[in-house]
């Protein structure tokens, strides 16, 4: 594949890509440098833009990081560049999250190029999956690509999925009753984050999908008790087909990691035909965490529940200007 130019225009549009992926409500908690003299981009977090109560820790916002860290190899992979991804380079310096290199090589890139379709199909639905079963080859290919990233991915039995369920239900109720958790949430939704033709972030009205009427699917309702008119309900599926995305650590490096993993997994379903969903709820509250885990796996960590299925088109949702989230030097 020809090499993109190394001009403005074509970094800006890998950073778009990059940005392009999933966050904590959608907060986008990202920030790239463009070094043109080592033509090397870094990444590190907007931290103004992190959740102090339901991600204190900041695993959440780095998972996010670690999932538009994933974009930019992928779009940097499409354009005829190795992208030579560093980690956590600088001990000294741990706000520098990562640092990818656009190097020219005769290695084959095919294995992540051939996801750049599948950056901007992603969306995160909050609409109702049909009860169409995921084939096995289809999970298998999902766990793969977990692994490449250095990550596990478990589907779990009917009985530990509906004990995650329960335990979404739990921090569902514990968020209600807990109005600082509910005031946090609300600044990412609705009229909190701006709405209009020039809102950039947070989830819009026409994102949040129907209220669930029946059904046990995991779908957060960020309306926050809001009235939103023309927003009507639905049947959702009873036995929701969940995934658990985990580390055998529970580090920074490991945070990284989950991220690259989930939005590799997010990318994979999306061009096999699957919809796909984000919950954390469980995960926000650590007494309930710990449970979510699959007993019978070797997983150390869980990091993330997916929801996957097969399910309508949904839209994106905003996006901030790549100027306010770039600088090339």
């Amino acid at each position: 594949m020809p090499k993109s130019p190394m001009d403005r225009e074509t970094i800006t549009a890998l950073v778009s890509d990059a940005a392009a992926a999933p966050s904590m409500h959608n907060a986008q908690p990202w920030r790239f440098r463009f070094a043109t003299a080592s033509a090397t981009f870094s990444l590190r977090p907007d931290l103004e833009r992190a959740m102090d109560l339901t991600d204190p820790a900041h695993r959440a916002l780095y998972i996010g990081c670690g999932a538009a860290l994933f974009n930019l190899r992928v779009a940097a992979a499409r354009a005829g560049w190795e992208p030579a991804t560093t980690l956590l380079p600088d001990p000294a310096d741990p706000e520098l999250l990562a640092e990818v290199r656009l190097v020219e090589s005769d290695k084959s890139q095919a294995d992540l190029a051939r996801l750049y379709p599948a950056i901007r199909l992603r969306h995160t639905s909050r609409q109702p999956f049909t009860d169409e079963a995921i084939s096995e080859t289809v999970r298998n290919r999902l766990r793969s690509a977990a692994a490449d990233e250095g990550a596990q991915l478990v589907f779990p039995d009917p009985w530990h999925a509906q004990s995650v369920l329960d335990l979404v239900d739990d921090a569902e109720e514990r968020e209600r009753a807990a109005s600082p958790v509910r005031d946090e949430t609300a600044q990412w939704s609705g009229a909190g984050a701006g709405d209009g033709a020039s809102r950039t972030q947070g989830v819009p009205d026409h994102a949040l999908g129907p209220r669930r009427w029946d059904g046990r699917a995991p779908v957060r309702d960020f309306a926050t008790g809001r009235t939103v008119p023309g927003r009507g309900t639905a049947v959702f599926e009873q036995s929701p087909q969940l995934a658990l995305l985990g580390t055998p650590d529970d580090h920074e490096l490991d945070w990284l990691h989950a991220g690259q993993a989930m939005e590799h997994v997010l990318l994979e379903a999306t061009l096999r035909g699957l919809s796909t969903s984000l919950t954390s709820h469980a995960l926000e509250w650590p007494e309930l965490r710990w449970a979510v885990r699959d007993p019978q796996s070797a997983m150390g960590y869980v990091q993330m529940a997916l929801r996957l299925g097969f399910g309508p088109l949904t839209s994106a949702t905003p996006r901030r200007p790549v100027e306010e989230i770039l600088d090339i030097v």
